[in-house]
């Protein structure tokens, strides 16, 4: 059974929110190889609508929704979404259709609208994380969840910033298709099936790059996340720095946020965390992999970081758990 997506843009919405779902949905199959779903772009208008690069998307008009509503109708996002939130042809089209779909949804600052037109009020949803206060304060009838990637609830669903209207549009296929083609589509388009923890947890990396203030020691976590199984001791490291052990740990501390011993434990559980979810390393073999020394460590450091144990992260994200597609 081939189901119909609708996409509902407006002028200057983000082209990825758009983007990034439809590639999801257009790449899955059914059991038999078949497409699984047909998709549309939708405006009040129709015709091309300019997203916010300048790349304008044909799109077809709210009105051939009346006569044959979409499966699921999802709400694209971007700054212009505050703005389109005030469109009353905008609103009514959705109060027109909402009832009449199985999935209603948003991508981002999509959620904005969807909670003008009263569909999220007594339920739980998110949006950008920069957003979610004003999101908040606009509509105290919604339980914000700032540090969900999406959520769901009673069919309804919202994401969080940008990429993440790629793991809802996941999590939709897995919920229609199963999980195994879920997995399939996530490694074609090299992504998680699930990923870990809140939209606003940026990688150790990511994080050391955002917040540092200054390049000094760029070379030396390359060579750190280059062999995480290595002697990466303070003495090494402040070798490896050509510098003091005491001068090293305090200017480390002072540029990246954190202690080095409280970094290397965050890249060392991180890169442990991919293994396992990708299925190149077990839980036994991760502590001498990553550097951890003997499994109690890892678990330790796992709990520290993550909240959970590694073998119930393998059990919760492991690709041999993966059930039989349906």
């Amino acid at each position: 059974m081939t189901r119909n997506v609708a996409f509902v843009l407006f002028d200057r919405t983000k082209l990825i929110d758009v983007t990034g779902p439809l590639q999801v949905f257009n790449d899955a199959r059914t059991a038999s190889g078949l497409p699984a779903y047909a998709i549309s772009l939708v405006s009040e208008t129709g015709g091309p609508i300019a997203t916010d690069t300048g790349i304008a998307l044909e799109t077809r008009p709210f009105s051939i929704c009346a006569s044959a509503p979409p499966d699921t109708l999802l709400v694209s996002g971007g700054q212009s979404a505050l703005e389109a939130a005030n469109s009353e042809a905008l609103l009514a089209f959705l109060a027109g259709v909402a009832g009449k779909c199985r999935r209603l949804g948003s991508i981002c600052l999509g959620a904005f609208i969807l909670a003008r037109g009263g569909h999220l009020d007594g339920r739980r949803a998110t949006t950008h994380w920069e957003d979610c206060e004003q999101f908040r304060r606009d509509f105290p009838a919604i339980e914000v969840r700032e540090d969900s990637i999406f959520e769901e609830d009673r069919g309804i669903w919202t994401s969080a910033g940008v990429t993440a209207g790629i793991d809802m549009a996941l999590a939709m296929v897995e919920e229609d298709l199963g999980r195994a083609e879920a997995l399939r589509l996530a490694r074609s388009l090299v992504l998680y099936v699930k990923r870990t923890g809140g939209q606003r947890q940026f990688s150790a990396a990511l994080h050391q790059q955002v917040t540092s203030r200054g390049d000094r020691f760029d070379a030396l976590v390359a060579e750190i996340r280059s062999d995480l199984a290595a002697d990466l001791s303070v003495p090494r490291l402040a070798e490896m720095a050509r510098m003091s052990e005491r001068n090293f740990s305090r200017l480390f501390t002072q540029t990246m946020g954190a202690s080095p011993a409280q970094f290397i434990e965050e890249l060392r559980v991180e890169a442990a965390c991919e293994a396992i979810q990708r299925g190149d390393a077990s839980v036994s073999r991760a502590p001498f992999l990553f550097g951890f020394g003997n499994a109690e460590r890892m678990r330790r450091a796992f709990q520290r970081r993550k909240g959970i144990s590694p073998s119930d992260y393998e059990a919760r994200f492991g690709p041999s758990r993966l059930p039989s597609a349906s």
